[in-house]
């Protein structure tokens, strides 16, 4: 019996702590943060607000109705992160187990509580979303780029965040240089990442939606698409034919890789050729020469 009050005290005790207004939890040295953070708590869900910097913009509402019925029946199995702010608790990540608890009319959630102030909010809530098998691969580059942009990471440092290779969030990140109405399409998954790669390689955005409305309507394969995005610019950028030897192509994917920048290889039967580097500012161009200097 006396342990059975003891653990109704506790329970109370946290309660409190949680219910606290008047103390908030944003370090590890305010009043009783080693009670609140780093513990397993079942949280109601009225107490959660969304994550401001949720990586994901699109949910499939198919499959929040799936994901909801498995919690109808087993529980949500993979707690949510939170932090603590005021009374309320915002979001790290988990907000699909958050909307399918919602839906399957779950009064609580199992969650994590994490110190993080806003940019460590965010660095996580991007870095746990990628790691996901259900992001597109748009979704994939815009945290790529906003990790770059917003947590101030080298495509280095990001590599080793992710666990990633350079050349994978290279890949990622250049689909955002598609024409929205392509991007779209390929969330929609009516093309392939793999399609969207190959039409990377056309300059004209016009061009791009033509070829495009020609993949989605005869279903080309991705294979079938390289060779369509080849003919396209054969007339108007390579006149004669020109010898491209396999090490051309992968000499230009690792320098791409390097700068962080598209970069084209020709080469002739000798193996004479040229390279063209693009850049698009002068900070770009001076964080090429700093990479050529190995500077950093």
């Amino acid at each position: 019996m006396a342990k059975s009050n003891r653990k109704q005290a506790l329970g109370r005790g946290l309660s409190a702590l949680l219910n606290d207004s008047e103390n908030a939890i944003e370090s590890i040295n305010d009043k009783n943060a080693d009670q609140v953070v780093g513990n397993m708590i079942e949280l109601d869900l009225e107490k959660i607000t969304t994550n401001p910097f949720q990586p994901r913009t699109h949910f499939n509402e198919e499959a929040l109705e799936e994901l909801s019925q498995s919690v109808k029946e087993l529980g949500v199995i993979q707690p949510i992160t939170v932090r603590k702010k005021g009374t309320q608790f915002e979001l790290i990540a988990g907000e699909r187990r958050l909307r399918a608890s919602e839906m399957a009319g779950l009064k609580t959630i199992p969650a994590f509580v994490r110190l993080a102030d806003d940019q460590e909010s965010l660095e996580m809530a991007l870095v746990e979303n990628i790691q996901r098998q259900d992001l597109d691969p748009i979704e994939i580059g815009l945290s790529y780029q906003r990790l770059i942009d917003e947590i101030n990471l080298t495509q280095d440092q990001l590599s080793a965040r992710v666990g990633k290779k350079r050349s994978t969030i290279t890949n990622y990140m250049r689909l955002l240089k598609l024409d929205p109405i392509i991007q779209t399409g390929i969330r929609d998954s009516f093309i392939s990442m793999g399609h969207g790669r190959a039409l990377i390689n056309i300059d004209s955005a016009e061009e791009q939606i033509k070829l495009y409305k020609i993949i989605v309507k005869k279903r080309l394969s991705v294979r079938e698409t390289e060779a369509l995005v080849r003919k396209s610019k054969t007339p108007k950028e390579h006149p004669s034919k020109i010898y491209q030897p396999a090490y051309i192509e992968q000499a230009a994917n690792d320098l791409e890789a390097l700068f962080d920048t598209p970069v084209s290889a020709t080469t002739n039967n000798q193996g004479q050729g040229q390279l063209k580097i693009s850049f698009e500012s002068q900070e770009k161009l001076q964080h090429i020469l700093n990479k050529i200097k190995g500077e950093y």
